[in-house]
């Protein structure tokens, strides 16, 4: 029998995570409490197969066995029997604690407890539940299904099994783990958002425009997206979220989220999901 993970969230994050489990053959529950999300997760999974069939890293006849690999639950319920929990709800921190609080009395007691979070303390999650020697961060990166990079993020508590077991797994599913230390963005985001956020100074303070700021970078620099781009496809919200988890945990004015993110975001501008952002989609 498959090997049973189970996915908390079928957003963005949550069907991706799915996906590639479901790809490499292990039965997945993906739980979410919203009908619709659950249809539009196995939706996305569907189109994103159909997209590898296309380009030829997937044969046709495989598609059908991998969705019928994700069981699509509304009920936490569903981890029971799941040697592996992977939380990937929005980047709010008492939603993840209360989360974690569930989904700890529901798992089988040996169960592996992760968190997709991007920036929030594994350490701060892991002491939600009675197990914290066995949470630990899965951070996958977007599109969960083309990037390579995971970081594996230990608590304090987490233990040296629970890593090693963490890190097998990400090789298994075809990624790159990278153990990191669980400090405020750890290291994807602490570098990533002071970034985002110095473009959106130079855009705010009319150093250049959106499109010659994301031009100079990725012309300049070889990136394969302009920042305000990439702040828009990550949602205006969620970097707002990230920037202000480094401003309060490390105490650095240099974290300061810009006002002008402040303002986007309060006016629903987040980027792609609302169609509007530092560009229009």
């Amino acid at each position: 029998m498959a090997e049973r993970v189970a996915v908390i969230g079928a957003g963005q994050m949550g069907n991706g995570i799915a996906h590639v489990f479901a790809q490499s053959g292990f039965d997945v529950a993906m739980i979410d409490v919203s009908p619709s999300a659950l249809e539009r997760g196995k939706a996305t999974i569907a189109s994103n197969l159909d997209r590898q069939i296309k380009k030829g890293t997937l044969q046709s006849a495989d598609k059908d066995a991998i969705l019928g690999r994700i069981a699509a639950e509304q009920s936490l319920e569903a981890i029971r029997g799941s040697g592996l929990v992977i939380e990937a709800a929005t980047e709010n921190r008492d939603l993840k604690f209360r989360i974690f609080t569930d989904i700890d009395a529901a798992a089988d007691e040996g169960a592996i407890l992760a968190t997709n979070t991007s920036s929030i303390s594994i350490t701060e999650i892991a002491a939600r539940t009675k197990r914290p020697e066995k949470v630990i961060g899965m951070h996958f990166m977007n599109p969960v299904p083309v990037m390579q990079l995971v970081e594996v993020i230990r608590g304090l508590a987490t233990s040296n099994e629970t890593t090693q077991r963490v890190l097998e797994l990400s090789k298994s599913v075809g990624k790159t783990p990278v153990e990191v230390q669980d400090y405020p963005g750890f290291v994807a985001n602490r570098i990533l958002m002071p970034m985002i956020n110095e473009a959106i100074y130079c855009l705010m303070e009319g150093v250049g425009s959106a499109d010659s700021i994301d031009t100079v970078m990725k012309l300049g620099m070889n990136h394969p997206m302009g920042p305000l781009a990439l702040a828009d496809l990550i949602g205006l919200d969620t970097c707002l979220a990230i920037l202000e988890v480094l401003h309060e945990g490390l105490g650095d004015p240099k974290y300061r989220p810009c006002p002008l993110l402040r303002k986007y975001v309060a006016a629903g501008w987040l980027g792609r999901k609302s169609k509007r952002g530092f560009f229009a989609y």
